[in-house]
């Protein structure tokens, strides 16, 4: 995996000396900073369902999020994260009523 970059076959996360972090260790040192943070406890492969829901919130083309993600269909993608763009199509469903409820 060295001299890849992350789009080329998954993130990998150096330690110290530069070699792959441990999951365990990443695992624990994510929990930790939750912690310290403040925030609830999540898995470390939520940040990518975030990350997903946010770039769908921006406008990001679903084929771009799903080679992002690397999943194998737009299908997968589309149903994955359709709860989100459910809920993009009730915010702008709303914003019309405003807009058409100001005539």
């Amino acid at each position: 995996m060295a001299g890849l970059r992350w789009q080329d076959g998954g993130l990998i996360f150096p330690n110290t000396l530069g070699k792959p972090l441990d999951p365990h260790e990443l695992h624990n040192s994510f929990k930790t900073l939750l912690a310290k943070a403040g925030l609830p406890d999540m898995r470390f492969h939520d940040l990518r369902h975030s990350a997903a829901s946010l770039m769908l919130a921006q406008g990001i083309p679903l084929r771009s999020i799903q080679e992002i993600l690397g999943h194998s269909s737009i299908a997968l993608t589309a149903n994955l994260y359709a709860h989100v763009g459910e809920q993009l199509k009730r915010e702008a469903a709303d914003l019309m009523d405003a807009i058409l409820c100001k005539v």
